[in-house]
């Protein structure tokens, strides 16, 4: 114990040792593991082998396997209108960051059914029956890869697209858009972050002076101000137990679209189940409409 001063009693020398040990164990752990904790895709139980179909819920699809840059292989649906689909907004559908896309057809149904656009829904890597592990970057690739696919297919590629995301679906969503915004007509974002080192305070207050070790920081703060001229709507669950509230009010008020934006919050809105609160599908119908294919 030479690296301590010799007037310290050695029961705290060694209590000091093992306390700095655990905390650099603990942290090790941290930095290795912590994809699995932001990416539980396994949760529910069955959402790496059950993928419900967009059939079971009165939608016209087919199921694509796309093959990233890096060699990974995705699982898609592309649900078409039947009649009209060149005509019509395409929505991108990025989902949180538990479950599958298949969790997420009853929202997905909404803008088929009700709004009558077109609707893609990607697995992440890792997610699904979908290859690989989710990382940053590789989520980042995956968005490219399906965005990609809309740009060359026949009956896309012409639309108004539209990125819709939640939570971790709306950090895709920004950053996607921010690469690429001469592509897309609009965005939704619901109930996402600043950045996760930012959020991680509140989720995990006990690790909060170790957030710095995080290596996926999804900086949402930063990209939406590269987004300029296209229509953004903000959907924020005043209620959210996750994502503090004030994250999306700070991504409405760092926002520079030149465009329309507009903020929707919902007083009884937690972070799973804002989308079920009165108005939701309201905002959205209206947003489409007036702002994306401007209808008087």
């Amino acid at each position: 114990m030479a690296l301590l001063p010799d007037y310290v009693p050695s029961y705290v020398q060694y209590f000091i040792a093992g306390t700095s040990l655990l905390t650099l164990t603990f942290a090790g752990l941290l930095y290795s593991f912590q994809c699995t904790l932001i990416y539980p895709a396994r949760f529910p139980n069955g959402s790496r082998s059950v993928v419900s179909k967009p059939s079971e819920f009165g939608m016209d699809y087919t199921e694509e396997i796309l093959m990233t840059k890096d060699g990974i292989q995705l699982r898609a649906y592309i649900c078409k209108l039947p009649q009209n689909a060149r005509n019509r907004p395409t929505v991108l559908f990025f989902h949180a960051n538990a479950g599958n896309m298949g969790h997420r057809l009853p929202i997905a149904r909404k803008f088929y059914t009700d709004f009558k656009c077109n609707v893609v829904m990607l697995s992440y890597r890792g997610y699904g029956l979908s290859e690989g592990t989710p990382t940053e970057k590789g989520l980042r690739i995956d968005s490219q890869t399906i965005l990609d696919f809309i740009l060359k297919d026949e009956d896309l590629k012409s639309t108004k697209l539209i990125a819709y995301g939640q939570s971790l679906g709306g950090a895709v969503s920004i950053d996607l858009v921010s690469r690429n915004e001469d592509k897309f007509s609009g965005l939704i974002l619901e109930n996402t972050f600043l950045s996760l080192p930012k959020v991680i305070p509140h989720v995990l207050p006990q690790i909060r002076y170790l957030s710095f070790l995080c290596h996926q920081i999804w900086s949402s703060e930063q990209s939406i101000q590269q987004i300029v001229n296209i229509p953004i709507l903000f959907l924020s669950g005043l209620r959210d137990e996750l994502v503090p509230p004030s994250h999306m009010r700070q991504l409405f008020e760092l926002s520079q679209t030149r465009a329309t934006k507009l903020w929707k919050e919902f007083s009884n809105g937690t972070h799973n189940d804002t989308v079920f609160q009165f108005g939701y599908f309201d905002a959205i119908e209206d947003f489409i409409k007036k702002y994306v294919i401007r209808e008087e």
